[in-house]
């Protein structure tokens, strides 16, 4: 038993590059899974890791026995699962990942009412724009935009992902609303830049029976959505959002959509969930709860 822990933790650790990561992961502390590999190095005579104060790497011995650990791991994590799926009622931790506009305006807001009728399962959700090895790092369902090929996961489509342009009345009353996107080189624009790589966001519009891409030269470059939404709702110009997003300020009527018989429909909404999780009461109960808002969502009601 204690041979299985710590290779449970070195997996862990060794996937995540640091005792920190694996201890949140697997809800123990850093000093749990740091004696659980200390304990492992001393069974097995060899050095797994490399520590100093900044870094944790896996040494040459360590690089060879970690493939087989994490397979260990998901086959322990699937025993689990599949113990969890006799039991009828959803219970026990569901990990969440998501980027932050998706966390923020479709699933947050689901949370409450899930909870209310799952009082058993406890939500820990992951907002993150950079994408993470889900696997890996033990989550449950992952909520992400477009396709992400991966054979070890199951995948559904949530909902379709309309872009449109949008602006604050003060902005069109002193500024004018633009009836082509060519127009939009005469007006002030605030765009999105991409975390993951840097580029600026190339606007889609839906030109008779072609989609067209621009890149405006924006006075303002941002990369999160949020302060795209929040400068565009001050006043600051012109911006491209995914629609769910901008949702509450146009409600609000803070904005305005701008260019709308030019919206394009472009991406999905994918879930992505472990095959080894399928049989999860709670991830099951999770997805039909997914669906049943995205549902709402589209037809116009609230999510909660």
């Amino acid at each position: 038993m204690e041979r299985l822990t710590g290779l449970i933790a070195f997996a862990r650790a060794g996937s995540l590059g640091s005792f920190t990561a694996a201890a949140r992961s697997l809800a123990i502390s850093p000093s749990a899974v740091s004696k659980s590999v200390q304990r492992l190095e001393h069974l097995l005579g060899i050095s797994l890791f490399t520590r100093t104060t900044r870094s944790l790497t896996l040494t040459p011995e360590g690089r060879e026995l970690h493939e087989r650990a994490v397979r260990l791991l998901h086959d322990a994590e699937e025993i689990e699962q599949v113990a969890k799926a006799v039991r009828a009622e959803p219970a026990g931790t569901l990990r969440i990942a998501s980027s932050l506009p998706i966390g923020l305006h479709l699933i947050a807001p689901t949370l409450p009412a899930f909870r209310k009728r799952y009082p058993k399962v406890t939500i820990d959700l992951r907002l993150d724009d950079r994408l993470v090895d889900i696997v890996e790092q033990g989550i449950d369902i992952a909520v992400r935009i477009g396709e992400l090929a991966d054979s070890r996961l199951l995948s559904r489509r949530f909902a379709p992902l309309r872009l449109c342009a949008y602006a604050s009345p003060s902005y069109l009353a002193a500024h004018g609303a633009p009836a082509h996107p060519d127009e939009l080189t005469s007006h002030d624009t605030i765009n999105l830049r991409y975390q993951s790589n840097g580029q600026a966001f190339r606007w889609p519009f839906q030109v008779g029976e072609s989609e067209i891409e621009i890149t405006p030269s924006s006075g303002i470059v941002v990369d999160a959505s949020e302060a795209v939404l929040a400068m565009l709702a001050a006043g600051g110009g012109i911006g491209i959002s995914a629609s769910f997003i901008a949702a509450p300020y146009v409600a609000r009527g803070e904005l305005i959509p701008v260019l709308a018989d030019f919206a394009v429909e472009r991406e999905t909404i994918t879930v992505l969930w472990p095959s080894s999780r399928r049989a999860n009461p709670a991830v099951r109960a999770f997805l039909e709860h997914l669906r049943e808002a995205g549902d709402r969502m589209f037809a116009g009601a609230p999510l909660s």
